[in-house]
C-alpha cells in the first residue's frame, strides 16, 4: 500500500488521501479540499519557503541535524581535503569525478575563457572609484548578455555548455577588476598559465613583476574556500537563480539576479557582520560580558546558527583548520582570539547548546579573508566566484526538469474588494 496523509477537513467533514512521496505532499493535491464548487481549494502558507521543497535535485545534499553536507553524494570534508575547485565545479556540474581526461578538456575549456571584451573594461570605468565591489560585480555580470546574444538560446545543449564555461571562467576576473578599480590600480589581465584560484590571486595582487607566483598557503586557502562555497542547496540566491532563470531569461541575467541576492547581508554579507561584532567586542575578556547581554536580548550574535544546520557546520570546521595554516603565513589576526573564546564559551553555555546555536561558514571565513588584506566590501564576491558554479548547476538542473514551470507563488490577499474610484478633489 503506498504511504498516504489522511486529510479530514472539519469544515465540511470530508477526508482526503494525499500520497506521501519522499517524505512530501504535492501543493497541487490540497486544491481538492474545497468547501463547495466554486472554492478556489486548500492552499499552503509558508512564508520564506521554511517547508517547501520547490524543486527535485541531485546536485547538494544538507543533514542539517548531523551537520552533513555532501556534492553529489561526496562528503565535502573529502573535497575540501583531496580535490581543487575546478574539479569541484565539474563534479557539481555534471554530476561525478571527471577522468583525468575530462578534467584537462574542463580546465582548458574554462582557461580559455578567463578574458572579457575590452569593452567590459570601459564599463567598469564609468563606476565611480569608491563604488561596493559586490555591485560592480551584480552589474557587469548583467552586462555580460549583451555581449553573448546567442546565450537566449537557453533550451539549446551546446549554447548552455558555453555560457557554463564562460561564466565560470569570466566572473574571477570581473571581481578582480572591480577589486583593483576602487584602489585605482591598472587592471591585469588572466594568466593562463597558473591554476584557478592562482589566476585569481595574480589578476588581485600583480604589481610590477613579470611573472606573479602565488604563495601555495594562500593559493591553497582560496581553494579551500571556493570548494566550500561552491554550493549549497536552495538558499536564497539558488533560489533567485531558479526563480529568474524559470522565466527562460538567459544565464547572465539569472547570475545577476542571483549575485544580487548574495549581496544582501544575511547572505553573502554575514561575514562581514560577524568581523564587526568581532570589532565591537573588541577584547577576549570581554567575551563573557557580551555573551550575556545577547542572552538578555541585547545586540546580535553574527556567524552563529543556520537556517539548515542545527549542528556544527561542517565547512566552519574545515576553515578553522584553513585559518591557523594562513595565520601562520600572514601572522595571527587579533580578533581570532576573540572568536575562539567566543566558539568555547557558546559550545559550552546550555543556551546554545538547547537553541542548537553552532558556528557556520561565516564565523571563520570572514577573519581570513581580512587576514589576506582583503576590504571587507569585497567578502561577498569572494563568495559569488565559486557559488557561480553552483548556480549555473541549479540553473541547469531546472532548465532539464520537465517539472518546472516559469516560478509563480500564490499569495493571500488581504485588503477589500469593489471599491469605487473617488476623484481626488473628494478624497
Amino acid at each position: 500500500m503506498p504511504d498516504t496523509l489522511s486529510v479530514t477537513d472539519n469544515r465540511t467533514g470530508k477526508t482526503y488521501e494525499l500520497p506521501i512521496t519522499d517524505g512530501t505532499v504535492r501543493a497541487m493535491d490540497l486544491r481538492q479540499i474545497k468547501t463547495d464548487a466554486d472554492d478556489f481549494g486548500l492552499m499552503a502558507y509558508d512564508p520564506a519557503f521554511t517547508n517547501t521543497a520547490s524543486c527535485r535535485s541531485a546536485i547538494t545534499y544538507i543533514d542539517g541535524e548531523r551537520g552533513i553536507l555532501e556534492y553529489r553524494g561526496y562528503p565535502i570534508e573529502q573535497l575540501a581535503e583531496q580535490s581543487t575547485y575546478l574539479e569541484t565545479a565539474f563534479l557539481i556540474l555534471y554530476g561525478h569525478l571527471p577522468t583525468q581526461a575530462e578534467l584537462d578538456a574542463w580546465t582548458h575549456n574554462i582557461t580559455y575563457h578567463t578574458f572579457v571584451h575590452e569593452n567590459i573594461k570601459k564599463f567598469l570605468e564609468g563606476f565611480r572609484y569608491d563604488a561596493h565591489p559586490m555591485g560592480m560585480l551584480v552589474g557587469t555580470i548583467g552586462a555580460l548578455s549583451t555581449f553573448y546574444p546567442d546565450a537566449r538560446h537557453v533550451l539549446d545543449e551546446e549554447s548552455r555548455e558555453l555560457q557554463t564555461w564562460r561564466l565560470i571562467a569570466k566572473v574571477p576576473t570581473l571581481a578582480a577588476f572591480a577589486y583593483r578599480h576602487n584602489r585605482g590600480m591598472p587592471f591585469v589581465y588572466p594568466d593562463n598559465d597558473l591554476s584557478f584560484a592562482g589566476n585569481f590571486l595574480s589578476m588581485l595582487w600583480k604589481m610590477s613583476e613579470s611573472k606573479y607566483t602565488p604563495d601555495p598557503v594562500l593559493e591553497r586557502a582560496i581553494q579551500v574556500l571556493f570548494i566550500l562555497h561552491a554550493d549549497h542547496e536552495q538558499n536564497c540566491s539558488a533560489n533567485a537563480m531558479r526563480a529568474v532563470g524559470s522565466s527562460r531569461s538567459d544565464p547572465y541575467s539569472a547570475t545577476a539576479a542571483a549575485a544580487a541576492a548574495l549581496y544582501g547581508p544575511l547572505h553573502g554579507g554575514a561575514n562581514e557582520e560577524v568581523l564587526h561584532m568581532l570589532m565591537e567586542i573588541g577584547h577576549k575578556e570581554r567575551v563573557p560580558e557580551f555573551v550575556k547581554k545577547f542572552k538578555g536580548g541585547e545586540g546580535r550574535l553574527m556567524g552563529f546558527g543556520h537556517r539548515v544546520y542545527k549542528n556544527y557546520d561542517p565547512r566552519a570546521k574545515i576553515i578553522k583548520r584553513t585559518a591557523d595554516e594562513v595565520f601562520d603565513l600572514t601572522g595571527r589576526n587579533p580578533l581570532l582570539d576573540i572568536a575562539l573564546e567566543l566558539e568555547r564559551i557558546a559550545l559550552e553555555d546550555d543556551y546554545f547548546i538547547e537553541r542548537k546555536l553552532y558556528p557556520n561558514v561565516d564565523f571563520y571565513s570572514g577573519i581570513i579573508y581580512q587576514a589576506l588584506g582583503f576590504p571587507m566590501e569585497m567578502f561577498p564576491v569572494l563568495f559569488a566566484i565559486p557559488r557561480t558554479s553552483g548556480w549555473v548547476a541549479q540553473w541547469r538542473e531546472m532548465i532539464t526538469d520537465p517539472e518546472q514551470k516559469i516560478a509563480r507563488p500564490r499569495q493571500i490577499y488581504t485588503d477589500g474588494h469593489k471599491k469605487d474610484y473617488v476623484p481626488i478633489g473628494r478624497r
